[in-house]
């Protein structure tokens, strides 16, 4: 060593290298003899392994009794050459501590080896990182690889090796897609080409064949002005992502397709007021494009109040079996609404309605009346062709008796034959009369009107005539029962003729008690009148005639025409009417109204909401009004 020192060097350096450096030198220095005793150790030595002189080097290092079985030391007093490793042993703490250990062979003026210096640095910090480096390597919720300049992966991590196989030294295009060639987009192609970061969404396939999607970000290993050599990879695996996004595409354009091809008008509007969905059927209903509605218009121009005070409030849904909306051209058109909150979880997020154009029902609904009416007419036509022959045989007989009582000069058949004519003609003229109100054409005179108070009027009106014949009359209202739109004179008309009809059947019965019943009822949206007698009731064949034109129980005194005068205003009010009878015990006339089939007010502008049947979401019905 002596001789490596420059001449012109002073003393003290001399002295200061021989006897200081030893203790300042940054690192843990011993010498140890042949016995393995330490004969020397530097400060810093004693620092971190405590009191050594006299010591055995594997005492102080590492608390063992005997020589290491790979002694760096033993090794140097053989070869006598220098030899490097790591170790591990325990601080004077008892600590486990990692170090290098740097062995070098002292010779004395022989060249013999008397002892051997062994010089170590502390890399406990650095192994600790190292070892958190690799665990972190290994267990990251992602793909990681390093890579070559060849694209060749040389480390990988366990995930990786999991997903795609164990296969370092394989081209990352082989081992990520079963590739031959490059990738054309390579992200560590152009990390390697710019030393800049790289990120790209790639598509693969695992090691069973399945497919990977994923998103690749590559960064330099190295940071220098010359290229790296290597660059790391770390691949995030986005296939459930990447499937749930289809599914939801899926489902959304699901959604898109239904909406837009349901045959009814759809309009949703969120909490705002702000109408978010207008499909084209509501275009075509309202005569306006969803471009021009859709985020542009509020959703009181389409919805009823009543709904959107639901929504704010987040009440129960709203189904209107008729109601009115207005298109952009001020046309009203009659619709079926049903409106519903929308709710995520206890949250009220808006609202939706679903309208049903009526104007084809209500076209085909008013055919189908007219139909009704026309086979009315018809039916009648036929049959007063009918009775006007029998009147017409009555008559030729009056003139036959008269004309041969004539001849004979028998003043009593001329009498019976001028009777015959007499009762013929009066016959013809209640027919003529009677047939004229029948067939005379108007429109119902309609209004709200009470059903209860219009049949307690009939009842009434009939009390005292039913007590002189002995008859009970019994009116039974229906409770809570709302105004009907109806012609109140012509309905009473019908229910009195029916009344009439009852104590009649009632005054020919052998029943000494009798009793007639006007009763009102409402269900399922449908006004019913029944009138029920326990009179003589009828057969059959009766039960079949009665609403035919000209036929009366009644001989004389009736016409026959007033029932069908009754059955034609129920018709012309939508409704119906049908008897049920048994002979002996009496009949049941039952007049029903379905509420949608009543007629519409005259000269209406009637908010519709306000005046037709409102049920709640569990179908219960509402206020009636129709």
């Amino acid at each position: 060593m002596n001789a490596r020192i420059p001449e012109d060097v002073r003393p003290e350096v001399h002295r200061w290298l021989g006897d200081e450096l030893f203790e300042h030198v940054p690192s843990n220095i011993v010498v140890v003899d042949r016995n393995y005793r330490v004969v020397l150790a530097n400060r810093q030595f004693e620092e971190v392994f405590g009191k050594a002189v006299g010591r055995q080097c594997y005492e102080v290092y590492k608390r063992q009794d005997k020589v290491c079985d790979q002694c760096l030391a033993a090794q140097t007093f053989s070869d006598g050459k220098v030899h490097v490793n790591d170790e591990e042993g325990f601080d004077r703490r008892g600590k486990r501590a990692h170090y290098v250990v740097y062995t070098a062979p002292v010779r004395n003026e022989t060249g013999e080896i008397t002892y051997v210096i062994e010089m170590s640095y502390d890399v406990t910090e650095t192994k600790s990182l190292q070892r958190a480096y690799n665990i972190l390597f290994d267990r990251a919720p992602c793909y990681i690889a390093v890579i070559n300049r060849d694209l060749r992966i040389v480390r990988s991590n366990e995930r990786l090796v999991k997903k795609f196989g164990d296969q370092v030294g394989e081209h990352c295009y082989k081992v990520y897609k079963n590739r031959t060639e490059r990738c054309s987009d390579c992200p560590a192609l152009k990390t390697f080409a710019d030393g800049q970061c790289s990120h790209s969404e790639q598509v693969g396939q695992d090691k069973s064949g399945n497919p990977i999607h994923y998103i690749v970000s590559t960064a330099p290993l190295e940071r220098s002005k010359t290229d790296c050599s290597y660059v790391i990879e770390l691949s995030t695996d986005v296939t459930e992502l990447h499937d749930l996004s289809d599914r939801l595409n899926h489902e959304s354009s699901f959604r898109n397709i239904m909406i837009e091809s349901t045959l009814d008008a759809l309009v949703a509007t969120d909490t705002s007021g702000k109408v978010k969905v207008f499909n084209r059927a509501a275009e075509k209903l309202f005569k306006i494009s969803a471009g021009q509605v859709v985020g542009n218009m509020r959703s009181d121009r389409f919805l009823p109040d009543r709904f959107l005070r639901a929504v704010e409030a987040g009440e129960a849904n709203l189904v209107l079996s008729e109601a009115t909306v207005v298109d952009s051209e001020g046309e009203q058109i009659p619709v079926r609404f049903s409106g519903s909150v929308l709710r995520n979880g206890d949250q009220v997020i808006g609202g939706s309605a679903f309208f049903q154009d009526l104007r084809e029902f209500k076209e085909l609904e008013r055919r189908n009346l007219d139909n009704e009416r026309l086979a009315a007419v018809g039916q009648t036509v036929a049959q007063l062709a009918h009775g006007i022959k029998n009147i017409l045989n009555g008559l030729q007989g009056g003139m036959y008796i008269i004309r041969s009582g004539m001849r004979s000069g028998s003043q009593k058949r001329i009498d019976r034959g001028w009777n015959m004519l007499e009762r013929n003609v009066d016959r013809i003229t209640v027919l003529v009369k009677g047939f004229l109100n029948f067939s005379k054409g108007y429109a119902p005179k309609a209004k709200p009107t009470d059903p209860n108070a219009l049949a307690k009027e009939v009842v009434e009106l009939y009390r005292d005539a039913a007590r002189q014949i002995g008859v009970e009359l019994v009116w039974q209202p229906a409770p809570l029962v709302a105004p009907a739109m109806m012609d109140a004179e012509e309905i009473r008309s019908c229910l009195e003729n029916l009344v009439s009809n009852a104590m009649d059947a009632c005054k020919v019965s052998d029943n000494p008690k009798c009793s007639v019943t006007l009763a009102v009822d409402e269900h399922d949206d449908i006004l019913e009148f029944s009138v029920h007698d326990s009179g003589c009731g009828m057969d059959h064949e009766i039960k079949n005639k009665v609403f035919t034109t000209f036929f009366t129980t009644k001989g004389l005194g009736g016409t026959g025409l007033g029932l069908l005068i009754t059955r034609k205003i129920v018709q012309q009010h939508g409704g119906s009417i049908e008897v049920d009878s048994t002979p002996g015990k009496g009949s049941t006339f039952r007049v029903r109204f379905p509420r949608k089939r009543l007629p519409c007010a005259e000269s209406a502008n009637i908010l519709v909401e306000d005046n037709h049947q409102e049920e709640d979401h569990d179908g219960g019905v509402g206020d009636g009004q129709s």
